[in-house]
């Protein structure tokens, strides 16, 4: 059995001193919360840290979920236990729990959180799709302040984020909208398996039923989450139809990078993009409409 290679462990206290840690340690430490995917890199050699900082009595700091009106704010130690039990935010955002029901298994779902999961920036995690769909928002904390960077520029390419050596995600910000609906849609070779390809849809209406923007996020078919501008654009101002889910459908197919392993097929990949993104836009509006 391969183990981890030796590395000095530190406990913050508080967001300030984890920021201190890091400007003293530089990019030869690492923030750890649930640890889920960070330290299995880390037996297989995969990644290689000289420190780990442990950020987990930093709860009362991050840990929170704070729904407002037209804004819902959730600090990065919020665990995905949290968000799959959160009424307030299933009502938000369905998609939230949708996704969150088939993420790995309870162990994981119980000490997992969600900046951690968007910090991986590993290209077939579930809620960097959900939060790419929801528009989302990444306030980033480090010594010279707070910067908020949207999710499409969050992820630089696979295992690599926005976040600098000395900084720290603190929060996720997402708009509230009236007349939304949302969904996920995933395909597992296995339950609680990484995705063989996932998909998000997040709509919006207008008064007379037509489409008043719509998102498709995808995970696992790409270097990075993709996210399909030209399906919002191809959306947006239309009446909502199965003929307008296949042509999203189409749009996502061709839009999306996949390449071939052990899960699939670039060819397959494609399919189930497709298909998922259909399934996944019809349910929207479906829950829109339920709200309208």
């Amino acid at each position: 059995m391969q183990v981890p290679a030796p590395f000095e462990y530190e406990r913050a206290t508080s967001v300030d001193h984890a920021i201190g840690l890091l400007e003293r340690l530089g990019g030869s430490a690492r923030l750890v919360a649930g640890g889920h995917s960070l330290l299995p890199m880390m037996k297989l050699r995969l990644a290689n840290f000289e420190y780990l900082i442990d950020i987990n009595d930093l709860r009362d700091e991050l840990g929170y979920l704070d729904v407002r009106t037209d804004e819902i704010r959730i600090g990065a130690l919020t665990r995905h236990r949290e968000l799959l039990e959160s009424d307030e935010l299933a009502a938000a955002f369905p998609i939230f729990r949708d996704a969150e029901k088939v993420i790995a298994d309870p162990v994981v779902r119980n000490w997992g959180t969600l900046g951690g999961s968007l910090c991986q920036a590993d290209p077939s995690e579930d809620l960097s799709a959900v939060c790419t769909t929801l528009d989302g928002r990444c306030v980033i904390r480090g010594q010279s302040g707070e910067r908020v960077v949207p999710m499409t520029e969050f992820h630089r390419g696979p295992y690599e984020t926005a976040v600098g050596d000395d900084e720290i995600l603190i929060e996720i910000r997402f708009p509230v909208r009236p007349r939304g609906g949302s969904a996920f849609e995933k395909v597992e070779r296995r339950a609680g398996d990484w995705a063989v390809v996932s998909a998000g849809a997040a709509v919006w209406l207008l008064d007379d039923g037509r489409i008043a923007d719509a998102r498709v996020g995808l995970a696992a078919v790409g270097p990075n989450t993709t996210a399909l501008p030209e399906i919002s654009a191809a959306l947006t101002g239309r009446e909502p139809s199965e003929e307008l889910y296949d042509e999203a459908g189409r749009l996502a197919a061709q839009g999306c990078r996949p390449e071939s392993d052990m899960r699939g097929s670039e060819e397959y990949k494609r399919h189930l993009a497709g298909e998922l993104t259909k399934r996944a836009l019809r349910r929207s509006v479906e829950r829109a409409r339920e709200r309208g």
